[in-house]
């Protein structure tokens, strides 16, 4: 019998038609949009007079533009509301499960999807945002779409896709304290580049990443893209099946039963072959932090920046400008330079787990006077708990603002802008010039790394306040 991963079971068993030398005809369980990417896809089918060929397989709800302080009231930059509003409209026009600003479950696509128990093993999930891959720490193909592949699923539940090339990420052994699964993905990241999976579908295995939390799943997942990753999955366990257990979606009874035995089944063959394989120490891994432009730019909070030796050409003119443009020097420790916010959120740390660690890590203390501190909860749930637990409490008297959900300050599509030229450590996903705001300067971090930042205004070690 044909050993298989578990990415082959999952691609296999949704292949409606292989076209001979191309893509596959590929379909698609579940479809999440959002006010970005959807109204030209929907634009299109009405123009095209078709319809929503499987409405109750697409969920909706407005992230990206929406303003994170009084969303209660109408949204103020005319392009944002727009979009909010024509969601709204095309949702009600198609019959399309909408999870809208102030309803209980409002939030980010890939915080609610989860939280809802939506997002399942064994699925295969879309959205036209790069960070679906997030989805894929359920034991899920998940993947980020474009907005006339998003138009293709809405008419047809299908997509065309040629199968990715399969890699296998393996970290072992115990990781240290104050490393956190964020450290893990900028520490792969750093190793083999912002470049290094591009074409393949990751697997991440090993104890390590076994011994970690379902939160902490999805921000390895979460970041599969920014190694060029198709996407990255994680094969379903108990820790999976708890998680899920008497979610709103997930199944009941018997129903329940059958599920968990066949999700059992989502494990790669002892034997199967990947492509490319990786292997990595946990204990080799410390609190990372980026210094550059791109999510591979990525060191050792203790280390210092790399110097231009053995580079040449290209690589080293890029090198160079990502520097200049970030206001460091080849060769200079990243430890102790000064930083004037810090934001705690995003598809990739804005769930309860993480906003918890930042209370209990300043808990009794307050944030330096230079520093600004927003914390965004991913939904209206994050925020629900957050206020039962008296993490908000706890929060504020540390001197932070606690936002309402949204992406927030992960990229500047909304209010929440990072100034020119000011220092951002942020648990989002994404460093690029302009990401957070035209000439912020982000360095990606934990959410534990952030919230030692926070207390001292300077890049810090969060072992050294432990």
């Amino acid at each position: 019998m044909e050993k298989k991963t578990l990415f082959d079971k999952i691609w296999d068993a949704h292949v409606v038609r292989s076209v001979p030398d191309g893509p596959d005809v590929f379909f698609i369980d579940k479809h999440f949009i959002h006010e970005v990417t959807s109204p030209v896809a929907f634009l299109n089918l009405e123009k095209r007079g078709i319809g929503v060929l499987y409405p109750e397989r697409t969920i909706a709800t407005p992230d990206h533009n929406v303003p994170t302080v009084d969303q209660e009231k109408t949204i103020k930059d005319k392009l944002s509301r727009m979009q909010v509003e024509k969601l709204r409209d095309n949702c009600k026009k198609y019959g399309i499960e909408l999870h809208d600003l102030g309803s209980a479950h409002h939030g980010i696509v890939h915080v609610i999807g989860p939280e809802l128990g939506v997002t399942q093993p064994g699925m295969t999930i879309v959205c036209g945002d790069s960070h679906t891959s997030t989805h894929g720490a359920f034991g899920a193909i998940a993947f980020g779409i474009g907005t006339s592949e998003v138009e293709m699923v809405l008419a047809t539940q299908c997509i065309m896709q040629s199968k990715p090339k399969r890699m296998r990420i393996t970290v072992d052994g115990e990781l240290g304290k104050g490393v956190t699964s964020k450290d893990i993905i900028l520490y792969i990241i750093a190793k083999i580049s912002a470049a290094g999976a591009t074409g393949y579908f990751v697997e991440y295995a090993g104890s390590a990443i076994r011994n970690l939390s379902m939160e902490a799943r999805m921000t390895i997942c979460n970041m599969s893209i920014e190694m060029g990753a198709r996407g990255g999955v994680i094969a379903p366990d108990e820790t999976t099946f708890n998680y899920l257990k008497g979610k709103q979606y997930a199944p009941k009874g018997e129903a329940w039963d059958k599920a968990v035995a066949y999700w059992k089944t989502l494990q790669t063959d002892e034997g199967a072959e990947f492509d490319k394989e990786y292997h990595f120490e946990g204990s080799d891994i410390e609190p990372m932090i980026t210094y550059g432009t791109n999510p591979g730019m990525g060191i050792k909070v203790i280390d210092s920046i790399p110097t231009t030796e053995g580079m040449e050409g290209s690589n080293k003119a890029s090198f160079m400008k990502s520097l200049d443009y970030m206001g460091f020097a080849p060769g200079e420790p990243i430890k102790g330079k000064k930083v004037d916010y810090v934001f705690v959120g995003s598809c990739t740390n804005g769930r309860i787990e993480d906003i918890r660690a930042v209370a209990n890590f300043v808990k009794g203390k307050h944030k330096a006077d230079n520093i600004t501190a927003w914390i965004v909860p991913g939904s209206r749930e994050v925020e629900k708990l957050a206020h039962e637990e008296g993490l908000v409490k706890i929060l504020e008297e540390a001197g932070f603002e606690l936002r309402q959900p949204g992406c927030s300050a992960c990229l500047a599509m909304n209010d929440d802008k990072i100034p020119a030229g000011k220092y951002a450590v942020s648990t989002s996903n994404r460093n690029f010039e302009g990401r957070q705001g035209p000439g912020a300067r982000t360095l990606l971090a934990s959410p534990l790394t952030v919230a030692a930042v926070a207390v001292t205004g300077e890049i810090t070690d969060p072992r050294d306040i432990f």
